[in-house]
């Protein structure tokens, strides 16, 4: 197994992270615990190091049973991360309590590396007004906290703001080949190295696209590595960043956890070649796209009542990745009435498209092939 050296903390966790946050399940819905201990079992015995959990993970059965997962182990053998939910919190006293609850949960007197969970502009200014930061710093030094850090939902301006506001020990980013411009993106990345922070990078495989992708495009990543899986791209193009010291890969069969162990087993940094093939790879996806729609909104609100941005978001995912469950249910989460099948076809929103998109064809063909999911 790799592993990295987090030299300011003085950690070294393995490159390969197990997220928590997608166990397989029973038919009721419940964590299938059989299947997934034997999971965590399979990659502690391979070197898998570092267990990331967080409070409402598995509607809250996440914590409670990764606790009695690796109680069998050293304790000082392995790396907890788990995370305060920063949407539920509404007082310092609440926070209190729910981390004193998530010790219990995970049978523990300490957590490695915790965060503040999925933060934004909004949650941050919360998050300050509340004054949380000196409790979980008093946390840290009585030692119930290890690392403090945050995980991140927002754009690369708030990022700015709350990275350098204080010396964090770590921060977790959403980062996939595709994503590099998305939230924090590869500038929130080069503001982590020039802080000295070490990142821990999350949807690496962007929820599972990036390893189902068109087989025109897969095979010419195939053609390249045929002894590599598709998704094994997208864990070594972020793993291959110097300053990302774990790689969280939410793991939820067996299957997928063999695979990542024989990524990071022997693990190889993407070679200057295999960089291009992933730009190649970039390009070849992002020519899938359905039509431009950058959503600016622009077009909103419809007369009708529909959610044209939406829409296209589906529509052009889909497109580019041809993840049909997804797909199918984000579609089915919309409400009827916002659905491209309501087109009355007025106009307005063309009227106004700064893209001068064809937006009434274009619902009706995103209608077409939506619905026959």
């Amino acid at each position: 197994m790799k592993y990295s050296n987090m030299e300011r903390l003085g950690a070294q966790p393995s490159l390969l992270g197990f997220g928590c946050m997608r166990f397989p399940t029973t038919p009721d819905g419940h964590i299938d615990r059989v299947r997934a201990q034997a999971m965590i079992d399979r990659a502690y015995e391979s070197g898998v190091r570092y267990f990331d959990t967080a409070y409402p993970y598995h509607s809250g059965e996440s914590e409670p049973f990764v606790g009695e997962a690796l109680k069998k182990y050293d304790r000082k053998s392995l790396y907890i991360a788990t995370k305060l939910p920063m949407w539920k919190v509404e007082s310092a006293e609440q926070a209190k309590e729910i981390f004193a609850e998530q010790l219990a949960h995970l049978q523990t007197d300490y957590i490695d590396f915790y965060l503040f969970h999925a933060l934004s502009k909004d949650r941050w200014a919360k998050m300050l007004e509340q004054e949380l930061i000196p409790i979980f710093e008093q946390y840290q030094r009585e030692g119930k906290i290890r690392y403090l850090g945050f995980s991140f939902h927002d754009d690369y301006d708030t990022f700015e703001r709350i990275a350098t506001y204080r010396q964090w020990d770590f921060c977790q980013l959403q980062l996939n080949y595709m994503d590099t411009d998305e939230q924090a993106g590869m500038r929130g990345y080069a503001l982590c190295e020039q802080l000295n922070m070490p990142v821990v990078v999350m949807e690496p495989v962007k929820g599972g696209s990036l390893a189902t992708l068109p087989e025109d495009i897969a095979q010419s990543l195939k053609a390249v590595r045929p002894d590599m899986s598709v998704a094994s791209w997208a864990l070594r193009y972020v793993a291959s960043l110097p300053n990302v010291k774990v790689v969280l890969s939410g793991m939820s069969t067996e299957e997928q956890v063999e695979d990542n162990l024989k990524t990071f087993e022997h693990f190889e940094p993407l070679s200057p070649a295999e960089l291009r093939t992933v730009g190649d790879t970039v390009r070849a996806i992002r020519a899938r796209i359905k039509n431009g729609c950058t959503g600016c909104r622009y077009c909103m609100p419809c007369p009708f009542g529909l959610d044209i941005p939406r829409t296209f978001s589906i529509w052009n995912e889909y497109g580019m990745y041809p993840n049909k469950d997804r797909a199918k249910k984000r579609y089915a989460d919309m409400e009827a009435a916002m659905r491209p099948d309501q087109c009355r076809k007025c106009g307005k929103c063309e009227a106004v498209c700064p893209q001068h998109l064809p937006i009434r064809e274009h619902l009706a063909a995103a209608a077409q092939e939506l619905s026959a999911l």
